[in-house]
């Protein structure tokens, strides 16, 4: 099992609806994610800068790339008017590179 962490930018003032709408993720969504190994997915905000910090498991080394799943891309548009994103509605996205862990 692998660990992945990165962060995106929440838009100011959109804390409650992005809450909101992972509060009601679809379920077309969370099978997708599973069927692909992503596990004990956690999103973290640091409400001082808007920084979403995000933290999943995956298991095995899928290639799959989820972003050119119509779910997905489906997702990234629902989200994009919350988040910086890319000209393809995608996040705005930095992987962390993990510096310590206590297992």
């Amino acid at each position: 099992m692998q660990r992945f962490a990165f962060k995106m930018r929440l838009k100011p003032g959109y804390v409650t609806e992005y809450q909101k709408r992972h509060q009601a993720i679809w379920p077309e969504l969370v099978q997708l994610l599973k069927e692909a190994g992503i596990s004990d997915y956690s999103i973290f905000l640091d409400e001082e800068t808007n920084t979403l910090f995000a933290v999943q498991k995956q298991a095995g080394q899928s290639s799959q790339d989820l972003g050119t799943h119509p779910v997905v891309q489906k997702w990234w548009a629902y989200m994009a008017d919350l988040m910086d994103t890319n000209p393809d509605n995608s996040p705005v996205s930095v992987p962390l590179r993990e510096v310590f862990w206590l297992a």
